[in-house]
């Protein structure tokens, strides 16, 4: 799989290539955790979301597909007793209806084929009242557009189903049928546009 050949590196690339745009929205994702949250990170990877979220939750749960990614963020995260981590798949979350207070998604619905399906999973557990976090990548912002990294991701077998920018992306929610109650967006080399959804 490619995301267990890549975990060795991941986390190395990304400081280098959006350090500054990675430490500025995975700070603005936590600063939406209450102390008493119980909290399900979904496509957790190497724990970048993972190793700040966990200091302000009461429990984190983080899943990931890539066994590689999850050793990587239970190694980030050893420090924190209430932060476990467990294989899972997104599209079928093994987790009963409104079983958490913030879930979370990042950097993981441009990869998949039935994006519409994760959210409805995402929206599934998170209590009324909660809210579903789903930051991603955009192009076209800043200072550089990301298509040329974009493009090296597929080359070496990285599975991107779509390249939003910040507009594509509210539209993607729009076309879904998916009220979102905010975006926010961190500006940089490669930008991360926020999404987040109270659930009703």
């Amino acid at each position: 799989m490619f995301w267990d050949t890549f975990a060795g590196v991941y986390d190395l690339f990304e400081n280098a290539y959006n350090g500054k745009v990675n430490r500025e929205f995975t700070t603005r994702v936590a600063s939406y955790i209450n102390s008493g949250d119980q909290v399900l990170e979904c496509a957790c990877g190497t724990g970048m979301i993972s190793s700040k979220v966990a200091p302000k939750c009461e429990r984190l749960i983080a899943t990931d597909f890539s066994q590689n990614m999850l050793k990587k963020a239970s190694k980030k995260c050893r420090k924190y007793s209430n932060a476990s981590f467990e294989f899972g798949n997104i599209m079928e979350l093994n987790f009963e209806d409104e079983s958490f207070d913030k879930v979370i998604a990042g950097n993981v619905i441009h990869l998949l084929d039935e994006p519409y399906k994760a959210i409805g999973e995402l929206l599934r557990v998170c209590k009324v009242g909660g809210k579903v976090i789903i930051p991603t990548y955009v192009t076209g912002e800043g200072k550089a557009k990301g298509s040329k990294l974009i493009k090296l991701f597929k080359k070496i077998g990285g599975n991107f189903k779509v390249e939003f920018n910040s507009e594509s992306y509210k539209e993607f929610f729009k076309k879904g049928g998916i009220e979102v109650s905010e975006f926010n967006m961190v500006e940089g080399r490669m930008g991360c546009c926020i999404a987040v959804i109270e659930k009703k």
